[in-house]
C-alpha cells in the first residue's frame, strides 16, 4: 500500500489546481478513505511519543482515528485502537494523565469515544472523570490561585481557564464528549459559556486570535485550536442554546479572513498573514477541517469554501512521506513577542500535531 500511494502522490501537483465543488469525488491519490487509513494505520505502529505520559497531541490523533473507524465502519481498526488503550488499564496507567491542566483533562475525550463505539462501562467511568474535573475547583489550590478560581466559580467558567487559545480545542473537546456520552447538556452549555468567554476577550476585529494579548501574532497553529474547536461545538451545540449566535459569529468571523489568507499552494502560513513566512501543515489541516465542517453544516456558502477546502486537501495529501508522516510541521511554540522567532520555528515531520487533522478532516469529508 505504501509503494502505491507514493506513486499516486507524484501526480498531486497536476491536481493542485482542482476548484470544483463536490466534496464527495476524488481522484485516487487524494481519495480520504485511502488517505485516512493509511495514515491511522500508521498511528496504530506508533509508540507513545509523550515522555511517561499521553501527550495531548497523541490524544488528538487517537480520537481521530477513532472517528475515522467509525464513519468508514472498520471494525478492525477500531479493535486496533480499543488494544492499544487497553493498557492503560494495567501496565501502562503510569501514563495516565493527572486532571490538572487543559492539556492532560482533554485525554477523557479518547475514553469517552471509546465508550460511544464499544460500550463498556469502564471507558465512560474514565472519561467522565476527566470531564468532571475540569469544572471541579481543586479543594487546596496554590495560595496564589485561590481568588483567581473563586471568580472563575462564580462567573461559571473552568478553573483551567487561561485565556490560551488552544484550549479551546481542549476544554470544549472533552465537554462536548461528555455531553454526547450523557445527553447531560450542563457540559455544552458550560462550555458553550466558555467558549463565549474566550471570544470576547481573545478574537480580533478581523477574526483571527493573537498568539498571546502581548504577542500580537497570528500564529497558524494556536488559530487553528479555535477554528477546530468552534466548529466541532457549533456542531454538536444544541440550536437553543444562548450562547450558539455569539460562537456562529465568532466562526464566519474567522472563515472569512482565512478564506482571504489561503495560499496558492493550498495552505496558510506559518504567521497567517505573512507572506514571508513558510507554508505549515497543522495550522493548515486545521483550518481545511473548519472548512469541511462548515459546508458540511451548511454554514458556509459551498460555491465559496468547497473549492478552497479541495484545494488545501490535495495540499495536504501532498505533504505526506512515504511512510505516512506529514512534513512541514511547527515544532512546539511557547509565545514570544518576536515575529522572526515564529519565522524561524523549526520544522518537524511527522509530529502528531499534524498527523491528527489530517484523520479529522479524512472523516469529515466521508460522513454524510
Amino acid at each position: 500500500m505504501k509503494k502505491l500511494f507514493i506513486s499516486l502522490c507524484l501526480a498531486l501537483p497536476l491536481l493542485a489546481g482542482a476548484q470544483d465543488a463536490n466534496l464527495k469525488k476524488w481522484p485516487d491519490n487524494a481519495d480520504p478513505k485511502k488517505v485516512g487509513l493509511f495514515i491511522a494505520n500508521h498511528f496504530v505502529e506508533s509508540p507513545h511519543p509523550g515522555n511517561g505520559h499521553i501527550f495531548y497531541a497523541e490524544t488528538c490523533t487517537w480520537l481521530g482515528a477513532l472517528r475515522f473507524a467509525k464513519v468508514t465502519k472498520n471494525k478492525e481498526l477500531l479493535k486496533q485502537l480499543e488494544e492499544r488503550f487497553l493498557p492503560l488499564f494495567g501496565p501502562e496507567r503510569r501514563f495516565l494523565n493527572t486532571p490538572n491542566h487543559v492539556d492532560n483533562n482533554v485525554f477523557g475525550a479518547v475514553p469517552l469515544e471509546l465508550y460511544m463505539q464499544i460500550g463498556q462501562a469502564p471507558y465512560r467511568v474514565m472519561g467522565m472523570y476527566y470531564a468532571d474535573e475540569q469544572w471541579n475547583t481543586p479543594k487546596e489550590p496554590h495560595p496564589n490561585n485561590v481568588e483567581k478560581y473563586k471568580n472563575y466559580d462564580r462567573l461559571g467558567l473552568s478553573w483551567q481557564t487561561r485565556f490560551w487559545i488552544d484550549d479551546m480545542y481542549m476544554i470544549t473537546t472533552v465537554q462536548s464528549q461528555a455531553y454526547k456520552a450523557t445527553g447531560d447538556r450542563k457540559y455544552i452549555d458550560r462550555t458553550a459559556f466558555e467558549m463565549h468567554a474566550y471570544l470576547d476577550t481573545l478574537q480580533q476585529a478581523n477574526g483571527l486570535f493573537y498568539h498571546a494579548p502581548d504577542v500580537p501574532y497570528y500564529w497558524g497553529r494556536g488559530n487553528g485550536w479555535m477554528a477546530v474547536g468552534m466548529s466541532d461545538l457549533l456542531a454538536a451545540l444544541p440550536d437553543d442554546n444562548k450562547d450558539r449566535p455569539a460562537i456562529m459569529e465568532g466562526y464566519l468571523k474567522m472563515m472569512k479572513t482565512l478564506l482571504e489568507n489561503q495560499r496558492e499552494d493550498g495552505l496558510w502560513g506559518q504567521l497567517i498573514d505573512g507572506p514571508d513566512s513558510w507554508s505549515e501543515t497543522s495550522g493548515s489541516g486545521m483550518f481545511t477541517y473548519a472548512f469541511i465542517m462548515g459546508v458540511k453544516h451548511g454554514w458556509l456558502p459551498k460555491d465559496k469554501y468547497a473549492p478552497a477546502a479541495k484545494k488545501a486537501w490535495i495540499a495536504l495529501v501532498g505533504k505526506i512521506n512515504e511512510k505516512g508522516d506529514i512534513v512541514d510541521v511547527c515544532v512546539g511554540t511557547n509565545k514570544k513577542n518576536d515575529r522572526q522567532y515564529y519565522l524561524d520555528r523549526p520544522r518537524k515531520t511527522g509530529d502528531m500535531h499534524g498527523q491528527a487533522p489530517l484523520l479529522w478532516c479524512a472523516s469529515a469529508l466521508l460522513e454524510k
